[in-house]
């Protein structure tokens, strides 16, 4: 007799560079860029990644309209429910566009965003960005400008190894605001002690203040910490009280709480990637080294966002140094947790990862608690190793 095999459950592929997003309780993972043989390859622009952040289970969803390039560095978010890219790096070098999708009406249809009023920010990749009442505000990042356009050095710093004729790329600390509504850029005038010029560092946003994390500064990698209030548009240092994470690039940042911030992996100052975790308490200015079950998973170049319960939800990225050949990319979604679960989130993840030990009760749940129970059964059923 034939055996059956199951059909395996659809995964997004491997890639590090991508941007994600979470809206509710899923998680939208675009673009990237995998090694093949010596070459970087992008991944392909049309498609859209879906992981349902209960069930543990990823679903593709085609894309149509104006497509935007393949790209890596990319800088994504959530305004209003669309998810918006601005930047990136693609086949022809860094750009300046803007591109939006609606992720509720089903479609995921791409539109080009024309900007409307306002000085367009030289093209970039490797930037970050806040959402701050329906306003993305961009920093920093590394690209390419002409001479001319360069007007102040403190806060565009050349790359000696990169320019040709009058182009000239390097590292900056620029601050742009985009408001989505009226497709309109403005350069708002910032006070306060500046972050140095920077690309490949982390942000995250509370309240209406922004903060930024390390990352590359020239030829060395930092992990300085930096606050910028929306509402006076003042820089602040923060000067930690404790000890502090290596300096890297290629982290992540994450709001975790209204006062704490979770900080994972990069690529430290001598090219090694790293697992470690740390935690930053905003009310004592402290940094706090957390214990976690994947200090076997360096990533860098990874994507981190808040899922529920203040849990941190981790794709993909590389566990090697992406500049070596046939660096190793990884397509696997890890949870951190940072703060005590409540009750009920601590009864449904008992029951459902031991549901057959409780089958019978689960059916006579009421049936919203039911499906979010069987939901979390999904996510805790054994997957099939290759």
């Amino acid at each position: 007799m034939c055996e059956i095999s199951k059909e395996e459950p659809l995964v997004a592929r491997e890639r590090s560079g991508h941007t994600a997003v979470t809206d509710g309780h899923m998680l939208y993972v675009w673009g990237g860029y995998v090694s093949v043989a010596d070459h970087e390859v992008f991944l392909p622009n049309d498609e859209l990644w879906l992981y349902d952040l209960e069930s543990g289970l990823w679903e593709k969803r085609d894309m149509i309209g104006v497509i935007p390039p393949s790209m890596s560095g990319t800088c994504g978010c959530v305004v209003n429910g669309d998810f918006i890219i601005f930047g990136g790096c693609c086949d022809d070098g860094q750009t300046n566009e803007h591109y939006s999708v609606n992720l509720h009406d089903g479609k995921f249809i791409w539109r080009k965003l024309i900007h409307q009023s306002g000085s367009l920010p030289s093209p970039r990749d490797k930037l970050s960005c806040w959402v701050h009442k329906g306003r993305i505000i961009y920093f920093g990042g590394y690209g390419h400008k002409l001479l001319n356009e360069i007007s102040d050095p403190k806060s565009f710093i050349v790359d000696e190894a990169s320019w040709a004729e009058d182009v000239f790329w390097g590292w900056n600390n620029e601050i742009h605001e985009f408001d989505p509504e009226r497709s309109s850029w403005t350069e708002p005038q910032t006070f306060g002690h500046v972050p140095a010029p920077r690309a490949a560092h982390a942000s995250a946003t509370i309240a209406s203040k922004g903060y930024v994390c390390g990352g590359r500064i020239m030829e060395t990698r930092t992990s300085d910490l930096y606050c910028l209030d929306f509402n006076s548009w003042t820089w602040s240092e923060i000067v930690p009280s404790t000890e502090v994470p290596l300096g890297r690039s290629w982290h992540t940042l994450t709001t975790v709480s209204d006062t704490s911030l979770f900080l994972f992996g990069g690529l430290s100052v001598d090219c090694r990637p790293m697992s470690d975790g740390w935690i930053f308490n905003l009310e004592t200015k402290g940094w706090t080294k957390t214990e976690h079950p994947n200090q076997d998973k360096p990533r860098l170049w990874h994507s981190a966002c808040e899922g529920r319960d203040s849990d941190v939800v981790m794709f993909g990225g590389s566990h090697d140094y992406i500049l070596l050949v046939d660096t190793g990319h990884c397509n696997d979604a890890i949870v951190f947790q940072t703060q005590p679960y409540p009750l009920i989130r601590l009864c449904e993840d008992f029951i459902a990862s031991h549901a057959s030990r409780f089958h019978a009760q689960i059916l006579c749940l009421p049936p919203k608690l039911r499906n979010s129970v069987q939901k979390r059964t999904t996510f805790f059923r054994p997957t099939k190793k290759s």
